[in-house]
């Protein structure tokens, strides 16, 4: 059974979403554009994570510049690599 899954690279505009299983939903956030926009980053992976009905995990995202479109779909793949989501 896989502990973590990743998904993404830290190439510009993208984002290195890394997942793994947790009792409590806890998401930590780097990004070079934190200042401007870190509040907008944790309210997609929140919204993703309510949607994919999951509140239980820890949400690593290393960001760089990534458009909210790329944040959802690094986490939905993660979280189908880990094997927690499945759609």
């Amino acid at each position: 059974m896989k502990t973590f899954a990743t998904a993404g690279t830290f190439e510009s505009n993208d984002c290195i979403v890394t997942v793994k299983k947790s009792d409590t939903l806890k998401i930590e956030i780097e990004s070079v554009v934190f200042e401007q926009f870190g509040a907008q980053i944790d309210l997609v992976a929140r919204q993703t994570l309510k949607e994919m009905d999951i509140n239980q995990i820890h949400l690593y995202i290393k960001d760089k510049g990534a458009l909210d479109y790329t944040v959802i779909a690094r986490i939905k793949t993660a979280c189908k690599r880990l094997g927690v989501y499945h759609a």
